[in-house]
Order: C-alpha cells, then structure tokens, then sequence
C-alpha cells in the first residue's frame, strides 16, 4: 500500500488514534523490517564449524519518536502509553502488532524538551487490521477453504460447535479428534497457547486429542474438513505476516 508522506504520522493502540489526543505529535516511526530468528548453536568435539538449529521467530523493539504541541495534556499522553495490547503505525495502516509497555518512558524530558523517543515490545507476527472474523455453519459443515494472505504460515484462533465424536482435518491430514458429548458443545481452541477452553471456560484438553501446533495455515488456500456433526466454526487471526 502506498502512503502519503504528506499525513502526518500517527499511531493506533487499542483502537485509539494518537491524532485523537491532545497535543501529542509522533514525530518519527520505527522502520519496517522483520523480527529477528531465534538460533541455538552446537559445538561437537572432532567436527569443524556448528550446528545450526533454527528455534523460532524472536520478539524484538519498535522505537518511535514523539514530541508536544502547544496545548498538549500530559495526562491523556501517559495514559495513552501506559498500556499494552495492539498498535497500528501509519506507515503499515493495514497491519496490526500485539505489544507490550516494558522500558521506562522519561515523561519528565517529554515536558522539558517537547520530545521523547519510546520503545515497544513487539511480537514477531503481525496482522491484518481488515480481516475480520469468519463464521461457517452447516447441518453439519463437512469442509470450507480458508486463504491466508500473509507471507507466512498463521496459526489461527478457532471455535468449534458440534455434537458427539468429531474430527478435524487441514489440507487432508487429521489433526484434532473432538468429543462433545451426546449433548454437544462449543470448544474454543488456542494453538499459540496450545489451550483449549468450553464455553463455560473451563479446559477442554481432555476432550481434545492431537497437536494444537498443528494448526498452521500455509500461505494461499488452505482446506478445512470435518468428519461427525460439525455446526459452526469461526475463525480469526488466519493471515500473518513477518
């Protein structure tokens, strides 16, 4: 997406925009880049060089710089801040970031200079802002197609209501076997946290076998299917990007 250099920056936590607060100006935005990987290093007796083991994508910090206008509310501003959640910067307004608050803000050089750099904790993946939930339902669903549009593989958020023993298959490799019970029910599933929960919030992992870690999108079209009685399943967080 192109932006125009001419809007002024901003940023969006937690559905707020900074253009919303009194005074505040985001002077500078962090770059774009990618997070940094994740590597464990083996030296072994008797072999030259290491072995190389990829361990994952590492969170990393987004440094921003904010200054104050005239008639700025110092108040709203360390409010604004003093929390964690989902950012938005304008230079990528279509993707969302999961952040938390960890290093100190000097409020105190922000009133006596006007300006102050801040720095976020950011998770490695982030998110389109536009894609919203998607709900299917059938009597009972058999199988539906999900896109990721990211850039890497997504591991989405997924609730699932049935009736009695199902199963769960993605691009035609059996996953998760469920049981409902004769009365049914609604699982919600976590595969980031590798938890799944009933609708009265208590863990459904008794009821669930498989690997929650299998729940991974590719990019492009992906192939969702069910065996048993399979009445709703939602989906959100399936497009991700690095």
């Amino acid at each position: 997406m192109l932006i125009n250099e001419n809007i002024r920056p901003y940023l969006i936590i937690n559905g707020v925009n900074s253009r919303n607060i009194q005074g505040l100006i985001i002077s500078k935005l962090p770059p774009i880049c990618k997070p940094p990987k994740r590597y464990r290093a083996e030296q072994i007796d008797g072999r030259d060089g290491e072995i190389i083991t990829e361990l994952g994508w590492s969170s990393y910090d987004k440094t921003f710089e904010i200054g104050l206008s005239y008639d700025y509310n110092v108040d709203d501003i360390i409010a604004f801040f003093n929390q964690g959640g989902e950012i938005i910067f304008s230079n990528e307004p279509d993707k969302k970031y999961n952040y938390q608050l960890f290093k100190e803000i000097n409020f105190e050089k922000l009133i006596n200079f006007k300006k102050a750099k801040i720095t976020l904790r950011v998770e490695p993946f982030k998110f389109s802002d536009s894609e919203s939930e998607r709900t299917f339902e059938g009597d009972p669903l058999s199988s539906l197609y999900i896109r990721n549009n990211g850039n890497i593989f997504s591991r989405p958020f997924v609730t699932i209501t049935g009736v009695g023993e199902c199963s769960l298959k993605l691009n035609n490799k059996k996953i998760l076997d469920l049981d409902y019970g004769s009365s049914g029910g609604t699982f919600y599933i976590d595969p980031v946290n590798m938890d799944a929960l009933t609708e009265e919030g208590y863990l459904a992992n008794r009821q669930i076998s498989g690997n929650y870690d299998n729940i991974r999108l590719k990019t492009g079209e992906n192939k969702i299917s069910f065996t048993g009685t399979i009445t709703e399943f939602r989906i959100y967080n399936y497009s991700r990007w690095i």
